[in-house]
């Protein structure tokens, strides 16, 4: 898994205005011309302290990592986490993220 890491990458993302939110997250999804996906996890300080945002962010990253072969590649993937999120556990992540994937019809079919 690739990281998104400057702001710049981020602001690509968000400029294409191609969102989905539940109440956990809020997913922006962009075609990268590659051949791997980039990941990016975005989170306000308004959601916690510094422990409660690394765990947010350890929790996504987690997830995705561990789902990362059922999404299609050549994307870049910003995870915003809501305020919502700071009670949220790793299975209500994983129930969040494959929700978020499936809205944006991200996910390969089954016969792939």
């Amino acid at each position: 898994m690739e990281r998104l890491r400057k702001n710049s990458q981020f602001s690509e993302v968000y400029r294409t205005h191609n969102s989905f939110a539940d109440k956990f997250l809020i997913m922006y999804v962009r075609k990268n011309g590659e051949s791997f996906n980039r990941v990016g996890v975005s989170i306000s300080k308004k959601v916690g302290n510094s422990v409660v945002r690394h765990r947010i962010k350890r929790l996504v990253k987690e997830a995705f990592r561990n789902s990362e072969n059922m999404f299609n590649s050549g994307l870049d993937i910003v995870f915003v986490a809501r305020s919502n999120a700071a009670s949220m556990s790793y299975e209500e992540t994983v129930k969040s993220l494959m929700g978020l994937a499936a809205s944006h019809r991200i996910l390969q079919k089954a016969g792939n």
